[in-house]
């Protein structure tokens, strides 16, 4: 019976050659175990933690893309950064904020570990910083979000890479228990998405 390592593995590999059409019915198979813990040494090796990192980021609401290395020889490059704020920034209140650097890490880390597996698509945006007006706007109306939304408090974002299945990259996310992750699945051409924040260890599907 091949481990739930195995089988993330596969449909990332499945996903890469276009061929995943069902990574949450392989997922769903496996027996019951904790994720994979992808910051493990037996996993990745300390070479992919201290090289320099780069994050290809899309905003689809704005049509922005931007390819930054923001953090290099253990220190977060300030410029960098400033431009990831504002690429994360709340679209709808036109007001940005500072960015949890661990957010960054999350999203570089799955980037980087797709990317071993030929997978290069950036990294979609759909929701980053949040004003409260913003976030109330939402709940008013009926878009799924928490009245104490760690987005409010630039520690959550919601995002997709294309062609990737959202269970596939929740998956992969929750595994590096580094915080919240939300599957949010929707049947349209564009799909669902996933919420990743860097508040308690917790999952859920919305």
């Amino acid at each position: 019976m091949p481990t739930r390592r195995q089988l993330l593995k596969k449909s990332l590999l499945l996903s890469a050659a276009g061929l995943c059409a069902g990574p949450r019915l392989a997922l769903a198979s496996a027996q019951p175990a904790p994720p994979p813990d992808l910051f493990d040494s037996q996993a990745l090796d300390i070479e992919f933690w201290v090289k320099p990192r780069t994050l290809d980021l899309l905003r689809p609401a704005t049509g922005e893309r931007s390819k930054l290395l923001y953090w290099k020889d253990g220190e977060v490059l300030d410029s960098a950064y400033q431009q990831l704020c504002h690429l994360l920034r709340d679209v709808n209140g036109k007001q940005s904020a500072a960015i949890d650097p661990k957010l960054l890490e999350t999203l570089w880390a799955t980037q980087a570990y797709v990317a071993r597996f030929g997978m290069s698509k950036p990294l979609e945006i759909l929701s980053g910083y949040r004003t409260a007006e913003s976030n109330q706007r939402l709940i008013e109306q009926g878009v799924p979000a928490a009245r104490k939304s760690l987005h409010m408090e630039g520690r959550a974002a919601d995002i997709r890479i294309p062609q990737l299945h959202e269970e596939v990259l929740g998956e992969l996310i929750r595994s590096f228990r580094q915080g919240g992750v939300g599957f949010y699945y929707r049947p349209s051409a564009s799909g669902g998405w996933i919420h990743t924040d860097t508040g308690l260890q917790r999952s859920w599907q919305g």
